[in-house]
């Protein structure tokens, strides 16, 4: 395993759309799988308005974010994760414009627009064993 760069880990972050999310639930780890967009290096992510995420982003609460790229023949690929604070975006210019940016997967209505700003970032490439 190589380790990434900051830059380089928030590059290939950018390359994919779903990703999974890690938060804390009744005192428990929970995670959920989400597609989200990576805005001048901020994670951005669409919710709908009764999610466990959408609660702690009201409280501006550490959260973990993780996408990967893995190939399981080659043993090949890399993996993101994201440490840093969920806040709930309230600006509706802002929401038009992740409203345009980012489409759900799920057939839900998501309304609510939550961001992770960064504070650490790690990331590792998978390299080929010679």
């Amino acid at each position: 395993m190589v380790e990434l760069s900051r830059g380089e880990a928030l590059q290939l972050l950018a390359s994919v759309s779903l990703g999974r999310v890690g938060f804390t639930q009744q005192a428990l780890p929970a995670i959920r799988p989400v597609n989200h967009l990576v805005d001048q290096g901020i994670v951005v992510i669409r919710t709908h308005s009764g999610s466990a995420l959408l609660n702690h982003s009201l409280r501006s609460e550490v959260v973990a974010y993780e996408a990967d790229d893995i190939d399981a023949t080659l043993h090949t690929g890399w993996s993101v994760v994201v440490t840093g604070v969920a806040t709930r975006v309230t600006d509706s210019d802002e929401l038009a414009r992740y409203g345009r940016l980012l489409t759900p997967w799920s057939g839900a209505v998501m309304g609510d627009v939550v961001r992770i700003e960064p504070e650490l970032v790690t990331g590792y490439r998978l390299v080929p064993t010679p």
